[in-house]
């Protein structure tokens, strides 16, 4: 997952574990060898267009704007098919307002118009309150972009795994490994909240707090989750 920086010092582009509180409440919780966080990848403005999310400082918010209503307004300027020119004055409109592409209200057929293009605003735009930290505002940037994890306990490493929210148990399987997706029999679930309720993960299977999913199910942000499948 990639997060790009627009006018915002403090946080030094490479890879940054995501500090869930959540993850140390599982390890404190569950005995394991070792911690292991999600990772995000932090880039430049050179990439904007490539990543996830972008956080912006308040400055750079009005920057990003900028820069997508001044290629909108180039486009105009090119006598573009009726359908392009209606869905581009939609969202001249938007950015006019202050208002992004991202999560905005237009139909369909307006984003299949402008398909081709890439606006800034189209991606989950965070911004920089002075008061918040770097952790918790990649913590956001994750959140807002679509993303969640789920975790792995016990063992060797009690794990935050990032996936993209909506996909399958099955799904999920395979970010470990392709062997529990190919092999895929059943996903052992517990939810996040329950979990902590019990008190930890064999009190919460005690309790009859874990579930036996197949591979359709939605995993939820946080699920403890264990794969059974066929080597």
């Amino acid at each position: 997952m990639k997060i790009a920086l627009f006018g915002l010092a403090g946080i030094k582009p490479g890879k940054h574990n995501l500090k869930d509180p959540r993850l140390d409440e599982a390890h404190n919780l569950v005995e394991a060898d070792k911690k292991t966080h999600a990772q995000v990848d932090v880039v430049g403005d050179d990439q904007l267009l490539d990543a996830d999310a972008i956080l912006v400082s308040q400055e750079g918010r009005a920057d990003v704007i900028l820069k997508d209503l001044e290629f909108v307004e180039t486009r105009l300027g090119r006598d573009p098919q009726p359908a392009e020119r209606a869905a581009l004055e939609k969202i001249k409109a938007l950015l006019e307002q202050e208002k992004f592409v991202f999560n905005s209200n237009l139909e369909p057929a307006d984003l299949q118009a402008v398909a081709a293009h890439n606006f800034f605003t189209a991606k989950p735009i965070v911004t920089a309150e002075s008061t918040e930290n770097p952790d918790a505002l990649l913590l956001r940037a994750f959140a807002e972009a679509g993303w969640i994890c789920f975790l792995t306990v016990g063992g060797k490493e009690n794990r935050a795994w990032p996936i993209r929210k909506g996909i399958t148990a099955w799904e999920a399987g395979g970010t470990i490994h392709t062997d529990i997706q190919k092999g895929f029999i059943r996903a052992e679930i517990i939810s996040y909240a329950d979990f902590i309720a019990a008190g930890g993960e064999t009190q919460a299977k005690r309790a009859d707090k874990m579930r036996l999913e197949t591979k359709q199910y939605v995993m939820q942000d946080y699920d403890l989750a264990n794969f059974r499948f066929n080597k």
